[in-house]
């Protein structure tokens, strides 16, 4: 790995940052890591840092996994943090200057660490280009502006009006001007951290916002920006005095959050494999959807990772429970939108704005390209309501989900057995605690988690 790749004249471009954090994603998806004074940069620069391998595999309250083979089995072994490509970035939410300087974990003779997600969507990729093609992604990701300093959760004082408004606010102007000064901040931090945020929507649910991601034909650095935005979302909703959350279901009585995936495949001349110059889509797209059908079920885990997640899977509350494609339709777990050919993707709208974007992106098209390499053949496209047709569905129980990610041939070709070990005991130990606690316990350890 590089050393250079972070260049270090950024944090000499930037004298005001007198501190860095260091971190990585967990498979939760949560930043662990460390705190250094920008005056001794260079040295993690060069040659990285060290923690032990078990960080990137603690529960989602932080605590170690009680019978992870890390541990005592291994000694508790460190592991070696190096510098992503990404480089530093500035951390707009926090009052003093501060850079974060993203990493991934590599074993001690140099080999990537298979316990990190991050090294997971890599060696997918590594798949596609083998094939001489490349993702193209985009994400959407829907959250949720929270008053959570009473005993109830509810939607936070408009800024501009003082009032609260109770009530969903679909696609309402209003309801973003009300958080205007928000938004604004927001899009600034956005782009001071060259994360491309794009279009914001109110949603349907209470308080409920939705930015779309930019496409881009780097799908770790899109992985990459939807971690660094949900840290830049909730560190800077603490600033304007109310919380945000990217859970998957806060409020019983409104739709969810989700994390919508856009992915086309484009070839050596830039070409999208995709296109047949029709609406309907190449044989490649089918084979795709093929692929990301038969591993849905078995991938569930990924895309509802906690005990909250299974309450946004349900019939008619704007939340994919069948395993169905369709041609323009929301209803259905794979969405082909229209418009020009050229742009031609698959939407996979399965998984809660709760997931691990590197292990969402990796089970996403990982399956694609299992179709793609096996031709595999979905059933036909839906029409009309996907609730309503029988079909197969998506796991709505937390246990049946770990139980078939576990055992699933499928997840074991896309996923490293270490990783798939590790997350399989992660989600065991939070189904045994989280079973302990009230649903009022479990709301306040998601508010600000995931």
């Amino acid at each position: 790995m590089p050393s250079d790749i972070p260049t270090k004249d950024w944090l000499r471009k930037h004298p005001e940052v007198r501190t860095i954090r260091v971190a990585a994603a967990d498979l939760n998806g949560q930043a662990r890591g460390k705190r250094i004074p920008a005056r001794f940069a260079d040295k993690v620069v060069a040659e990285g840092t060290r923690f032990p391998l078990s960080v990137l595999n603690l529960d989602i309250w932080g605590e170690d996994i009680d019978d992870s083979p890390l541990i005592f089995d291994a000694g508790d072994a460190d592991g070696v943090l190096r510098p992503t490509e990404r480089g530093f970035v500035p951390m707009p939410w926090l009052d003093a200057p501060t850079a974060l300087l993203p990493i991934w974990m590599y074993r001690e003779n140099g080999q990537p660490y298979d316990g990190d997600p991050r090294h997971a969507l890599a060696g997918v990729l590594r798949g596609f280009r083998r094939h001489g093609l490349t993702p193209v992604v985009a994400t959407e990701l829907e959250f949720f502006l929270i008053d959570d300093s009473g005993r109830k959760l509810q939607v936070p004082l408009s800024p501009r009006s003082g009032k609260r408004r109770k009530a969903a606010e679909t696609l309402s102007i209003r309801a973003l001007d009300a958080f205007d000064a928000f938004f604004t901040d927001l899009y600034d931090a956005a782009e001071a951290m060259d994360i491309p945020a794009d279009t914001a929507i109110s949603e349907t649910g209470l308080g409920q916002f939705e930015i779309n991601m930019v496409h881009t034909a780097d799908a770790l650095r899109a992985a990459d920006d939807a971690w660094l935005f949900k840290m830049l979302v909730k560190g800077l909703a603490r600033r304007h005095g109310f919380a945000a959350s990217f859970m998957a279901k806060p409020y019983a009585e409104y739709a969810g959050n989700g994390l919508h995936t856009h992915f086309s495949l484009i070839d050596a001349e830039g070409e999208n494999v995709f296109d047949d110059g029709g609406p309907k889509g190449s044989d490649t797209l089918r084979h795709a959807v093929g692929g990301c059908l038969a591993a849905m079920h078995e991938c569930g885990l990924i895309f509802a990772p906690h005990a909250n997640s299974y309450e946004r899977l349900v019939p008619e509350m704007h939340a994919p429970t069948s395993i169905a494609w369709a041609y323009e339709n929301r209803t259905a777990a794979l969405r082909i939108p229209a418009g020009n050919p050229a742009a031609r993707r698959v939407e996979h709208r399965v998984s809660g704005g709760d997931v691990n974007p590197y292990l969402m992106l990796a089970a996403i098209l990982g399956a694609a390209l299992i179709g793609i390499e096996e031709r595999i053949e979905p059933p036909a496209p839906i029409t009309g309501n996907a609730y309503a047709q029988g079909l197969p569905q998506i796991p709505a129980d937390w246990q049946e989900a770990i139980d078939d990610f576990e055992r699933s041939e499928t997840v074991a070709r896309i996923f490293p057995p270490e990783l798939i070990r590790n997350y399989v005991l992660t989600k065991r130990q939070e189904l045994h605690y989280m079973a302990e606690l009230t649903p009022e316990e479990r709301l306040e350890v998601y508010l600000d988690t995931v």
